[in-house]
């Protein structure tokens, strides 16, 4: 896995967030480098002071503002603290470098637990060094006590601004799943009303076209019926985008009639549709039309059988024609109905070996009653 770069809100302490110039006002605690120096006076000592603090403020800068990667990060904050050891040695001050390891544990780290491992690690060498060098309890004590709340804190905060930038990335994530579905579920539903009114309306256009010279008459009525299919996908194209689409089974089963015996499929469908849920017959109406679509284009059916039981354990449907059958591919209607009865906890099975007879279950989803 690559490291997180500073474009990664996980990668990011508080003070990346509020620019570069709030790393600038930390370094008012660097003032302990010059207090053995102003005690002293001495050249000697102000030269040394100088040298150390340039060599802390360029690794200060590098890990605040210049690192690009977590990487980086970690290898200038491991220079930090070796320097601080040397620098301790030269400096009493310097001390308080063991101080910004601690506060820079939030920019090497997602864990708490390893944060505060650092934390008191800084703390410790800062007293212990500081013990070995006999520096006055109140030299070592500050930074080795300092380093504890600075460390913590700046942790914190650190941890719970990445907490909340991956809540914010996981929102962003969902709202765009959202999307990406609601645009499946359009194309679907756009996929099932246009597929079979367009379909019918390719076959009264055929059979007006061939009437045209043998029975104007009758040519004009199938240019009529082709208007108000049109104007009828028009209506329901309109009732798709508001959501109000389905007329219910009864008025698919009228409709696959229709457009079978259009086709020279006869229909075969005895029995009354059962009194089901809205969306599960809804549904159901949806792969009816979608079946008789697929009929009509690719099946070159003489006959077409339908039958629909309900329980109060399942409901299943059954559709089969006997036709050339053979569907090797699955194309965006079947996945559309894949997707559909999945949704409800149904499944659909098709065999296409001889004709093809496709087999929908829904499970404990309907009210089974006789038809009104």
């Amino acid at each position: 896995m690559s490291e997180p770069t500073r474009t990664d809100p996980t990668c990011k302490t508080p003070t990346d967030r509020r620019g570069p110039l709030i790393n600038l006002v930390w370094l008012c605690y660097s003032v302990f480098f010059f207090v053995q120096a102003a005690q002293t006076g001495t050249w000697a000592a102000w030269v040394t002071t100088t040298l150390l603090f340039a060599c802390f403020l360029a690794l200060y800068l590098g890990t605040a503002i210049m690192a690009s990667s977590r990487r980086t990060k970690r290898l200038l904050v491991a220079a930090m603290a070796l320097f601080g050891i040397g620098a301790y040695w030269l400096n009493a001050g310097a001390g308080v470098v063991f101080v910004y390891v601690a506060s820079f544990a939030a920019a090497v780290t997602d864990s708490a637990l390893i944060g505060g491992l650092i934390i008191s690690a800084a703390a410790a060498l800062a007293a212990a060094e500081g013990w070995v060098l006999h520096y006055g309890v109140w030299t070592w004590g500050i930074f080795a006590f300092f380093a504890v709340p600075s460390g913590i804190s700046s942790l914190f905060w650190s941890l719970r601004a990445r907490a909340n930038a991956r809540l914010n990335l996981a929102q962003e994530q969902i709202e765009h799943l959202a999307q990406v579905a609601e645009r499946e579920r359009i194309a679907r539903d756009l996929h099932d009303v246009l597929g079979h009114t367009l379909s019918l309306i390719v076959l009264k256009s055929e059979l007006a076209g061939r009437l045209i010279g043998a029975d104007p008459t009758r040519a004009r009525g199938e240019i009529a019926e082709v208007e108000q299919t049109a104007r009828r996908a028009l209506a329901e194209v309109r009732e798709t985008i508001s959501g109000y689409r389905c007329e219910g089974l009864a008025a698919e089963l009228a409709r696959a009639r229709q457009t079978l015996a259009l086709a020279g499929v006869r229909f075969e469908c005895t029995d009354p549709p059962p009194r089901l849920t809205p969306l599960i017959e809804s549904t159901l109406a949806l792969v009816v039309r979608e079946c008789v679509t697929n009929i009509v284009r690719h099946a070159r059916a003489a006959r077409c059988y339908l039958t629909i039981a309900s329980s109060p354990e399942r409901t299943l449907l059954e559709i089969s024609d006997d036709g050339r059958g053979g569907v090797e591919h699955e194309g965006n209607g079947l996945r559309g109905m894949r997707e559909r009865l999945a949704a409800l906890g149904g499944r659909i099975a098709i065999d296409s070996q001889q004709g093809t007879r496709l087999r929908v279950e829904i499970p404990a989803a309907v009210t089974p009653a006789s038809a009104s």
